[in-house]
């Protein structure tokens, strides 16, 4: 659901002070600059991103991770223009995200799909909207469906598929506009681990294959490593950026990197810093409470 917060009469004090601005990097595909978004709550307001900066370059596969409510799917809306800055500004290829934009995709944790339309007919309608013919549209469904592996499945509705092919589904439809940024938000949260598995493995394979900068908010460190370049570990509320890590892992990438020694130790370093974030959101909530 998308927030609107007004700015308020008097100013509102952020707390603390601001961490230093990342440097502009103009051929950044997306870029964050000083940040903050506010929502209004019974309470008053809330902070909920606070001042964050940052650049992800083209073609980047970036994690988003840290404890629940930290902010990473507001960070996530914001690049989306599903929400507006209190301050600071969101420009995606070179331009500011006022309001969803054709040329970005957005897969949420819940598929979302047409349930009167086919596979092939989810897929094809952002094309149709966008003005292109039936032909092409339907051209550029085939495609899709065959990178995903769902050719067998091209005339059947949602509610025939499982958990896993309704979210490659919504991935190939977020595709389907060709757009140069993919964002997505706990997309294989609701699903086994199993199948969570193999939707990781498909990612690893799409992303390989299509020309797009990736965006991905995730709760599991595991997760968020073997698909990234690099993770961003948010704090407690309100979101700030605490470390940009670089995985510096090779690729083409398989599960078998799970015991890799740089990958361990990369796994080390994030568990020890969301640990102690997730002592301080329980903290912050009991003095709350």
């Amino acid at each position: 659901m998308m927030h609107n917060p007004l700015r308020p009469t008097s100013p509102l004090r952020l707390v603390d002070a601001p961490p230093e601005p990342s440097s502009a990097v103009p051929e950044a595909t997306i870029r964050v600059e000083n940040l903050s978004i506010v929502f209004d709550v019974p309470r008053g307001q809330v902070i909920a991103v606070d001042r964050v900066s940052l650049a992800v370059m083209p073609g980047e596969f970036v994690s988003l991770v840290g404890p629940s409510g930290c902010g990473k799917s507001t960070l996530l809306n914001a690049m989306a223009g599903l929400e507006r800055p209190f301050e600071g500004e969101v420009m995606v290829a070179g331009k500011p995200m006022l309001a969803p934009r054709p040329d970005i995709g957005m897969v949420f944790q819940q598929p979302h799909l047409f349930p009167w339309k086919s596979v092939r007919r989810n897929i094809a309608h952002g094309p149709r909207a966008l003005g292109k013919s039936r032909t092409e549209a339907l051209r550029i469904a085939d495609d899709l469906i065959d990178m995903i592996g769902l050719t067998k499945f091209a005339s059947a509705y949602p509610h025939t598929l499982s958990g896993g092919m309704q979210q490659r589904v919504a991935i190939a439809r977020a595709l389907a506009n060709q757009p140069r940024v993919l964002l997505m938000d706990e997309p294989f949260g609701a699903l086994d681990a199993q199948t969570r598995a193999v939707m990781q493995d498909n990612l690893l394979e799409l992303r390989d294959r299509i020309n797009a900068t990736i965006v991905f908010v995730t709760h599991d460190i595991d997760e968020a490593i073997l698909l990234s370049d690099r993770v961003l570990i948010m704090s407690a509320g309100p979101g700030r950026i605490l470390r940009d890590l670089s995985a510096g892992l090779p690729r083409p990438r398989s599960s078998a990197i799970l015991t890799d020694p740089a990958y361990l130790a990369l796994k080390r370093d994030c568990l020890d810093l969301i640990r102690t974030e997730g002592r301080k959101a329980f903290e912050q909530m009991e003095t709350v409470t």
